[in-house]
């Protein structure tokens, strides 16, 4: 399994893309979004301001946290990672 950018992630890693990647308005999904944001931040690949985001949204399963990324200026690789663009 790879991410949107390409890198190729193993099973775990493979584990928490799916659930960052968890479709929005289902319920929980912010908190699991949020869960694997820390997976990501813990292991280098996210930076401090763009779980903050994550963290923030983790409570609003409709909100999607790339736009507000974005928007505050952050996680610029990431949203690379993700396929987001600017």
């Amino acid at each position: 399994m790879a991410d949107e950018s390409g890198t190729p992630l193993d099973d775990e890693a493979g584990e928490q893309w799916v659930l960052v990647n968890t479709p929005l308005g289902e319920p929980w999904s912010g908190r699991s979004r949020y869960a694997a944001a820390m997976y990501f931040f813990k292991r280098g690949d996210m930076d401090a301001e763009t779980l903050e985001v994550y963290r923030i949204c983790s409570r609003l399963d409709s909100e999607d946290p790339l736009p507000i990324i974005r928007d505050r200026g952050a996680g610029q690789g990431w949203l690379k990672r993700m396929g987001f663009g600017a």
